[in-house]
């Protein structure tokens, strides 16, 4: 990524001296520490491990919602923070240039998203509607990589006739031919937004919906969701109110804490490569704790990518604690890492390195006696 010319024209720099009052930030603030962007300044992106980028694009939620601003009223947020992982290196793009129409801003964000993924970089979207998700799977499909997809949402956006494109990308995003999506995740989607018979369908397409119950109940059984994910994207209106106050869909929802938990479970995951958060609304805000909410859950995904870059690979076996089962008349292997503590199983009758599966202590406590992890029927049912 050398050459930065090649995004220089999608692209608008920022000010840090503007987000921080005119005041230079502490060598260990993360504004003193990340390498952005700015008027005579380019930012040396071969060096970087997470590449940030802010889109201010709000026509996705519908006719009179303007929500501007909204990437850098995180970014100043998230400037503020104290930087406790100082291998983990930032590089901050700016923002987006706004394309003539809410297309043309998609095929930016496919333009610049798909040269960061090209180049093995970590790109995190911030600010716009949810609908820029399209855009972040665009990336990937225009690359013809075959990609598993996790988003955490309230709701399920497929609302069929709508005309409002934040409520109804998915459709296209699931549907459209060729299609790249191997699997499909939904965090936290609250029941009584969603109807019946669209979680039949998406059952029946043996992908996997977690309820807001469900990931409380067990935050530790999604990090292998997240940790077998490509791209993963938030809309903030899973954080409930209290935590979130630009969030007006519903008082109920993650605590900030927790939705923290699942942006450090994004963090960590090896294969993830895009990472948006959106819906913020800043005209919605609240002595701007919503952001302040986000930058935090930024700060954790920084540190599950420290996380990550200390984990070894499957095939180091040194590293790994390894584990024989006999489940249901089938020899399995499991693997937990003497690092992290974080489990994989193998998946029955490969015997390759490449083909373990994301697990968790529960899964290999049911393996031991006997029982087959539902994890793994779902897998072999997709299969």
């Amino acid at each position: 990524m050398s050459d930065f010319t090649l995004l220089h024209d999608y692209l608008l720099p920022i000010s840090k001296a503007g987000l921080n009052d005119d005041q230079e930030y502490d060598d260990f603030q993360i504004g003193g520490v990340t390498d952005a962007y700015e008027d005579g300044h380019i930012p040396n992106l071969d060096i970087a491990d997470v590449i940030l980028l802010g889109v201010n694009e709000d026509r996705g939620y519908g006719p009179g919602r303007k929500s501007a601003d909204a990437a850098d009223i995180i970014r100043k947020a998230f400037y503020n923070l104290y930087y406790w992982h100082r291998g983990v290196r930032i590089a901050d793009l700016g923002n987006l240039r706004k394309g003539a129409s809410l297309e043309d801003t998609y095929a930016a964000l496919q333009t610049v998203m798909a040269e960061v993924i090209n180049s093995h970089k970590t790109i995190v979207i911030l600010g716009g509607a949810h609908d820029l998700t399209y855009a972040q799977y665009k990336a990937y499909a225009a690359r013809k990589q075959v990609i598993e997809v996790t988003i955490a949402d309230a709701i399920i956006d497929l609302k069929e006739g709508s005309s409002v494109p934040e409520e109804n990308f998915l459709m296209e995003m699931l549907t459209e031919q060729p299609n790249y999506i191997r699997h499909y995740n939904h965090l936290a989607f609250q029941s009584y937004f969603v109807h019946p018979h669209m979680l039949e369908t998406l059952d029946k397409l043996r992908f996997d919906c977690y309820r807001l119950g469900k990931v409380r109940e067990n935050m530790d059984d999604i990090e292998p969701v997240l940790r077998n994910s490509d791209l993963f994207s938030i809309d903030i209106n899973i954080v409930k109110h209290n935590d979130a106050p630009a969030n007006t869909l519903s008082p109920n929802g993650l605590g900030g804490d927790e939705a923290c938990s699942l942006t450090r479970y994004a963090g960590m995951s090896p294969k993830l490569t895009t990472f948006g958060i959106y819906g913020y609304r800043p005209e919605k805000d609240r002595e701007s704790l919503t952001a302040k909410q986000i930058a935090q859950m930024l700060w954790y995904f920084m540190d599950g990518v420290a996380v990550k870059n200390k984990e070894a690979l499957l095939e180091e076996r040194d590293a790994f604690y390894e584990f024989n089962i006999v489940c249901a008349d089938i020899v399995t292997l499991f693997l937990k890492s003497k690092k992290t503590g974080r489990w994989w199983m193998q998946l029955p009758g490969r015997g390759k390195e490449d083909e373990f599966l994301p697990c968790t202590y529960s899964d290999y406590v049911m393996a031991s006696n006997n029982e087959i992890p539902e994890r793994l029927l779902r897998h072999q049912e997709r299969l």
